[in-house]
């Protein structure tokens, strides 16, 4: 019951921050929640937990798809090609590990997707307001 009540708590505050931040901070919190759930996924994994694998699974997929979906491949040219090449790349690991229970792919999942998440982090404030202008 505890557990379940800092979960409802955590909802409400991430719900929160996404009405009112920027695009940027957005991505930022989509990301985090991606890679915070395929961490509890490939702990279920792990603890052959396997009834409760499909949650995180689920909630990880969704955002990696949405922000595949969301990739503008006029602008972002070379970049937005090979996101979406490694999106769903990741997306069929994911896939895969939950069909055969593979805690390994879902670590090769998190293993790719680090470092797109630190990249994003590393974006200069002046290259942020740089693209909310030609918006």
């Amino acid at each position: 019951m505890y557990k379940r009540g800092i979960n409802q708590y955590r909802q409400v505050g991430i719900k929160d921050q996404l009405a009112t931040a920027e695009p940027h901070k957005v991505t930022q919190i989509l990301m985090q929640t991606a890679l915070e759930n395929l961490s509890v996924a490939k702990g279920c994994l792990e603890r052959k937990d396997i009834a409760n694998k499909a949650k995180p699974i689920a909630k990880a997929t969704s955002i990696i798809s949405a922000l595949r979906e969301t990739l503008d491949h006029q602008k972002g040219g070379e970049i937005a090609t090979n996101l979406d090449s490694l999106y769903t790349y990741m997306l069929e690991l994911i896939s895969d590990a939950s069909a055969n229970n593979d805690a390994v792919k879902i670590e090769e999942a998190i293993s790719i997707f680090l470092p797109i998440k630190s990249g994003w982090d590393q974006i200069p404030e002046s290259a942020k307001q740089e693209a909310y202008q030609q918006r």
